[in-house]
């Protein structure tokens, strides 16, 4: 939690991994407000999470042609898991019963996003992977309206038809879409429930715990997805660098920052920031994953990417004008 002091901006202890990120510096940032600071340390938080996930695509495509789904999942958050637990084990033995069932469910549904995300990618480029998994930003108001009640204005049901179009540009085969394409979009909408759940849940208080207890969710998951059959591990050099870079960076470190940043950002502006990770995806892939750039893919992405900015800005913008008018009058 910020606070402002006299001169300065002096900001509560949060420990993470043996590190103090709010360590109690004192900045010397004077004339600004500690919340907008904090929005803007989440802000900056999501765009590093987005670029970090949307690396992980091509990433991902190549280790599973070695590795099978479910060890590469499986080995990869048990790791997390393993490294989290050794670190906070003594700190979990407070924390409530509530805080250990809400993560433990958060971490379920992020895993089965992750299990269907990963199958998928072996069905489907890399690039189109990273677009339809910005589908979840589309989502989201319209999961936040049946869970919550929340209302859904018409011009984010037209942005809803525009990405369904996108989509359906990208991934039609014939008059069928394709397999891997359907469970890429289930793996969407589980991220879409992770992240309306989470935004309902995690405080500046509880996001440490909150974190650590997904990753302990998620390794057990992983460990009873890998456990049949035996465990096949990474052969090469290149393949353990890719699975240490998503255990520690992609799950680890962006758990804990999306966890923090979602007590600083609601679910909404969540959604709307994380229209760029299909962006980084397809950069991703055309740059180091030996993917092609085709007409179908630019005009596709394009279509999903306006529809995921329009669902965000257009009503905000009609909400303005609606204002302004009442202002003058």
């Amino acid at each position: 939690m910020l606070r402002q002091g006299e001169n300065r901006l002096e900001t509560a202890t949060t420990t993470f991994m043996g590190l103090n990120w709010d360590s109690g510096e004192k900045f010397w940032w004077r004339g600004f407000d500690s919340e907008k600071i904090a929005t803007v340390l989440a802000v900056l938080a999501f765009v590093f999470i987005t670029a970090v996930w949307g690396s992980t695509f091509f990433l991902i495509k190549d280790l599973v042609s070695a590795v099978p789904p479910l060890d590469f999942l499986g080995t990869r958050f048990v790791i997390a898991a393993v490294v989290v637990l050794a670190v906070r084990y003594r700190a979990l033995k407070k924390v409530s019963k509530d805080l250990w069932g809400k993560g433990m469910l958060l971490g379920a549904i992020f895993m089965l996003g992750q299990l269907f995300q990963v199958v998928g990618l072996q069905y489907t480029d890399a690039s189109v992977s990273g677009f339809i998994t910005g589908m979840y930003v589309v989502l989201t108001p319209v999961v936040l309206m049946l869970m919550f009640g929340v209302q859904i204005p018409r011009v984010t049901w037209g942005c809803i038809a525009i990405a369904t179009g996108g989509l359906m540009v990208l991934t039609l085969d014939g008059l069928a879409v394709g397999f891997g394409e359907l469970l890429t979009l289930l793996g969407a909408l589980m991220f879409t429930l992770h992240i309306v759940v989470l935004g309902h849940w995690t405080s500046k208080e509880n996001a440490l715990d909150l974190t650590v207890i997904q990753l302990i969710s998620m390794g057990a998951l992983g460990f009873l997805f890998a456990l049949p059959g035996g465990v096949t591990l990474p052969s090469t050099a290149g393949q353990w660098a890719s699975l240490l870079y998503m255990a520690f960076v992609a799950s680890l470190l962006a758990l804990f920052l999306q966890t923090w940043a979602q007590a600083h950002i609601n679910p909404t502006s969540t959604a709307i920031i994380f229209t760029l990770e299909p962006l980084f995806a397809a950069a991703f892939a055309v740059a180091f994953g030996g993917e092609s750039l085709t007409f179908r893919l630019i005009l596709g992405g394009t279509l999903i990417v306006a529809a995921m900015a329009g669902a965000e800005l257009l009503p905000l913008r009609i909400q303005r004008r609606r204002e302004a008018a009442l202002v003058a009058a």
